[in-house]
Formats: C-alpha cells, structure tokens, sequence
C-alpha cells in the first residue's frame, strides 16, 4: 500500500512510537540493533554472479536455502499483511543506477527511504524489489539475488542495512558499465568547479569534512565515477549525528531539525530538545534527511567535471600516521586496496573502542568483486589525469587511544583548506623517515602533526607499534593483489 509522507508520518507516530520534534523531524529507536549487522548479509549464489563475486569476502548462500526461504517470506503472514511501498531510483538517470519498489513493514522505514532515494512514478516493472520487514526473524539478516532481482531485510530496525543493500547492488553492476562506484563524499567548490573526493569509512570524517559551507555538497556516501563525470548514488544523506554540535557542523545540524528528517537513537532531554551528546542508547546515533535539506548541496547531485583531489581518509587509532601525505597513483592504489582505519565505537554492533581493520577499498561489506578490480579503476583515473591524491588522517595524535588526543576538526579543515587552494600541492614534500609517506612542508602546522612520532614520550614505543601496523599493512597488501 502507497501512503503520503503524511500518512506515514501519522502511522509512525501513532503505531511506532516515533516522537514528532516541533519542527516536523522524527525521533525514533531501532531496539537491539543500531549498526549494522555485517556477518547477516548474505549473496545467493545463483548463475548470473557465481563466477564475478569475489566469495572470499562475499558471504554465499546456497540457491536452495535461498528458495526455502523465499517461500516462506512469500507465504508469512508476515508478508501478507500489508506493507507501505515506494518506488525508488539509486544511483543517477544521467548515468548509470537501478529501479527499485520498496515495501517496508514500518512506516518510518519507509519514509527514509523516500529520503535516501529519488522518487520515481509507479512502473510496470522494477530492477530489483527490496522487502524489509524486520518481524520475520528474530537475528538479523540480509538476502540478496542478482537472478531473482530480490533482496530482503529482516531482524533488525537499523535503516542502514537498506541503504547499503541497495548500494552492494550497484558496486558490482556498474564496473561492468565502467562506471568507478564508491564510498566516499564530493563536494565542489563555490563555483561549481574544481571536485574533491573523499575516500573513507565511518568514523573518519567523511560527512563532516565534505558539508562545507564554503563548498557545494553532490552527496556524502556513494557515488559512481566515469568518464562523463561524478554522480549520487542518493538523493539524502544518512550522517552519524553523536557529538553533533551546531558550532561544529551547522550545516548538519540544520538539516537533522528539518521536517522528514528521521532521527535514530538519539535521545530526548527532558524539554524535549535533542541532546546529540547522549551516547546511552548507542555511539552510532543517526539521521536520514533530503541532501536538499544541507543548504549548499547541488541540486543535480552531479558535475560533468573530473576531480581536482582525491582525499583517502583514515581514522589512526594508534597515532603512527602523519595528518596528511601526499600519494602516488601506485601509492593510492596500495592505500586504497589496504583500506587501513580505525573502526569507531557503535558503527558495527560490539565495537566499543577504537579497533584496527583493514577494509579493502574503504568499503569491503559493500564490495562485491575482487578488490584489486576497484582498486585498479582508481589508480587507472589518477594515472589518465593531473589529480592530486592525498593521505588525510583524522585520528589521534601526541600518543595512542587513551593517551593522547584526537585530531581537532580546527586542524582537519586547515589542513584542508589549503588542499583546495593548492597551497599544499605547491609545498615541497619530505619522506617521513617511518612510513616512507611523502608530507608537504608546512610549517605553519604543529611539527607533531606532520612528525608524530615527536608527540609520543617514548620513541621506542612508537616504533614498536609503528612497525608493527606497517607490518600489518604489508601483510593485508600481499593478500589482496591478486
């Protein structure tokens, strides 16, 4: 059944236990679950993909247990009591995506899906139908068919296992296309020239750096990258909100007070105000809303034009990295395919602390080919062009967790700042003597930054654990480039 952003909003409020906020946003909880589930997603290994999906990183069903379970979805009363459908677009018309009818068993649910994806009219037939109804099961899981056009989501609230079906789908679709899909943001400059890419997990800033109000927002999450230029996967964005402050990031924060913005997780103080500082009910707080609600987005949610930079952005638990580099294509490519970061607490159910992981093309549960397949594609684009490729870490520094301190944003964007102006792109460059990584001189930044090892009291355990992530690194490189 078919209902108005109204209709579902009423239904949420009143079935759901979604609290209204005066300002027409949604305040909802997603019980148990509030990251995603990574080890209940699961690809059918039907004809059409058992040969071009990488199942070394790819969770494979067998295509009987796929038909069991199917029938009994189909036959459910689970299924047959009504869900709210919407018909949807992912990726871009102008480019390269899919169609898709959505039928979720929660009205919230579905009214972020009409804020992730692009609203389309009712067509007679559809890519691929997405069924999300989270009462079937009891644990989580998440089924895709290629063959079958088919995916369904069940035990769990958390809206992000939808959005990030959906882009699974078109990470192995449009390589055939050859058309570069993505994890990342782009943003433009106020002209509308000059791209920047932003490669990187949650946790590392991608959101936060990419809503600049001196820049122009395409999207904040997953794009396609071709030859014609740079396009949305979305038509909303689904940014982690804990800590959010207005002074901070303005722009966000704005647009979670939007109407249809719905908010996960987030608690409610007493006076009925948001307090985005709470992490009680889960670090990985959450907020789906319109890209047209971040006021300097661009409305075609594209440009025609190639990169100016392509940032890999990493999140150094461990205080090893230096806060920028600057990278070769080849340099990129081993970034790129390592996909070394920090996994930040409430992203992934039972992360409570920074951990080290290695996510090949920043974005491993969302790719479905073989790593160095991707990774090519994006040393192949450095190579054909004059973009400049940078290392940005966003992570601690003056020592690891728990003894030293994270990054400050103040810093982040300055050392930013002067990416987009090219300032740093002029500088001269030094090897740092650990990570070999070339650092643009920039003496107007603390030393520690550019040579972290001079924050640490204690050289020799610096070079304990440096040697030991660069071992690490070597180890996953050696795994992947095959």
């Amino acid at each position: 059944m078919k209902k108005s952003r109204i209709e579902l909003r009423e239904i949420a409020i009143k079935k759901e236990r979604a609290t209204p906020l005066p300002s027409g946003a949604l305040v909802v909880e997603t019980g148990e679950h509030t990251g995603r589930s990574p080890n209940a997603k699961f690809i059918v290994k039907d004809d059409s993909v058992k040969d071009s999906i990488d199942w070394a990183y790819v969770r494979g069903m067998d295509p009987k247990v796929w038909e069991e379970i199917k029938g009994d979805f189909f036959a459910s009363e689970n299924f047959k009591k009504g869900l709210f459908e919407s018909s949807v677009y992912a990726g871009h018309k102008d480019f390269g995506g899919i169609s898709v009818k959505i039928h979720c068993e929660l009205a919230w649910h579905s009214i972020a899906s009409l804020n992730m994806f692009q609203e389309i009219d009712d067509c007679d037939k559809y890519d691929f139908s997405l069924y999300y109804v989270p009462s079937f099961t009891a644990e989580p899981f998440v089924l895709i068919s290629f063959e079958d056009g088919l995916i369904i989501i069940s035990g769990t609230q958390y809206a992000g296992e939808m959005k990030k079906s959906v882009f699974t789908i078109l990470n192995h679709i449009l390589p055939e296309e050859n058309i570069f899909p993505m994890h990342c943001s782009i943003n433009l400059d106020s002209n509308l020239e000059s791209p920047t890419v932003f490669f990187g997990l949650s946790g590392t800033g991608k959101t936060t750096l990419s809503a600049d109000s001196n820049r122009r927002l395409i999207g904040d999450d997953e794009h396609g990258w071709s030859s014609s230029g740079l396009f949305n996967f979305e038509n909303g964005c689904y940014a982690k909100v804990i800590n959010l402050s207005q002074e901070d990031e303005p722009e966000i924060w704005s647009a979670c007070q939007k109407e249809d913005a719905v908010l996960e997780n987030v608690v409610l103080k007493g006076d009925g105000t948001l307090d985005f500082f709470d992490n009680s009910k889960t670090e990985n707080t959450r907020a789906s809303y319109p890209i047209s609600y971040i006021e300097n987005s661009v409305s075609s949610k594209s440009t025609k034009l190639q990169p100016k930079n392509v940032i890999l952005l990493t999140c150094d638990a461990f205080s090893v990295l230096p806060a920028v580099a600057r990278l070769t294509p080849e340099e990129a490519w081993k970034f790129f395919i390592i996909g070394y970061t920090s996994k930040i607490a409430g992203t992934e159910k039972g992360i409570n602390e920074p951990t080290a992981t290695f996510s090949p093309c920043f974005g491993l549960p969302f790719m479905t080919r073989k790593p160095k397949e991707y990774a090519d594609m994006l040393k192949k684009n450095l190579e054909n062009s004059d973009i400049n490729c940078w290392m940005l870490n966003t992570g601690w520094n003056r020592g690891p967790y728990g003894v030293g301190e994270r990054i400050s944003l103040e810093d982040t964007r300055d050392i930013l700042n002067k990416i987009y102006d090219g300032t740093l792109a002029k500088l001269k460059t030094f090897e740092h003597s650990y990570t070999g990584l070339n650092i643009p001189l920039d003496v107007t930044v603390d030393l520690t930054l550019l040579k972290p090892e001079l924050g640490w009291n204690n050289i020799k355990e610096y070079e304990s654990v440096c040697g030991n992530l660069l071992d690490n690194m070597r180890s996953v490189l050696s795994n992947l480039s095959i």
